[in-house]
């Protein structure tokens, strides 16, 4: 059952509970057959464009291999290859790109610029990363967090650090999938506040909860995982030395991590700076899988792939 063919994805609001697991499962599927050598050619013949005005390791590297491997075209290009950096409407940019592909991602700053391209397009429009979501990299850690722990609902995963992209997915994907989130962030730093509305109108089928506080003590205590980011995103660099003296007391380290479950897995989307928001030595306890979440980008993004334009 096709559940996903043809949508868009622009943050996780767009999709369902069904939606979540169902890339999921089909995320399961494609990774064991990768193990075993057996790379299936779902999109043969089809092509997708890769839109990047924002620098990209993880996003550029995952789908591209994993466009491959399903048959398709990749077809890269930067803000600089496109005529929008010399004044043509987005939406002209989705509609001729339209003519062209069967899907087209985007790593831009403005979701409202994804918005207007999505809206003008008749293909599907993946979100590769904005300023407010970054849907496939929640999607990789929710696989990634079931594989651990093989269940989603009634876990609890504390965010600590900044209430960025990532944590706003990170909200909208627990919802989903019963998932209790705990999200401590300095004062000021915390999410959009009509992310915390959206997240928490999505809870209402459900029996957990999402809370936004600052003491990163108490949204550690029993956590299941705990999950943290930089702290100064792509675009902040000027602020850099002002937030490594704020969020000091928001760094991951084994002190603060003895107040998790002995068995919390440690999380981070990478890059990680390693002193700052997280700890060398926490980077290489058994119980991080930072680099296990970077591997399911690339699953989750061929599985949505395949379920959004394969035949």
């Amino acid at each position: 059952m096709m559940l996903l063919k043809g949508k868009d994805l622009l943050s996780l609001a767009d999709f369902g509970q069904d939606d979540i697991y169902q890339i999921l499962a089909k995320a399961t599927e494609l990774k064991r057959l990768h193990r075993l050598g057996k790379n299936v050619r779902l999109l043969e013949g089809k092509s997708v464009a890769l839109i990047f005005e924002k620098p990209s390791t993880r996003t550029r590297v995952s789908f591209e291999a994993g466009i491959s491997q399903l048959g398709a075209n990749p077809i890269v290009l930067h803000g600089r290859d496109l005529q929008l950096g010399r004044g043509e409407a987005i939406d002209d940019t989705g509609r001729v790109l339209s003519r062209y592909v069967d899907a087209i991602v985007v790593r831009t700053f403005k979701q409202g610029d994804l918005e207007n391209l999505a809206e003008a397009a008749s293909v599907p429009v993946i979100n590769g990363l904005t300023d407010d979501f970054h849907p496939c990299q929640a999607l990789a850690d929710l696989l990634t967090i079931l594989e651990k722990k093989d269940r989603l609902a009634g876990l609890k995963l504390a965010y600590i650090g900044d209430g960025n992209n990532v944590c706003h997915s990170l909200m909208l994907g627990a919802s989903h999938v019963g998932l209790n989130i705990s999200i401590a962030t300095p004062s000021g730093y915390e999410p959009k506040e009509f992310v915390i509305k959206k997240a928490k109108n999505m809870l209402r089928n459900f029996n957990h909860k999402i809370t936004v506080a600052n003491n990163p003590k108490e949204a550690l205590l029993k956590a299941d995982i705990v999950y943290t980011d930089v702290w100064t995103s792509m675009g902040q660099e000027a602020e850099t030395e002002e937030r490594k003296k704020i969020f000091a007391p928001y760094q991951v380290n084994s002190e603060i991590l003895s107040l998790a479950k002995p068995d919390a897995l440690i999380m981070h989307c990478l890059p990680a700076h390693r002193g700052e928001e997280i700890t060398d030595d926490v980077t290489k306890s058994p119980n991080c899988v930072m680099f296990d979440q970077a591997e399911n980008r690339m699953h989750a993004q061929k599985a949505l792939l395949a379920l959004l334009i394969g035949d």
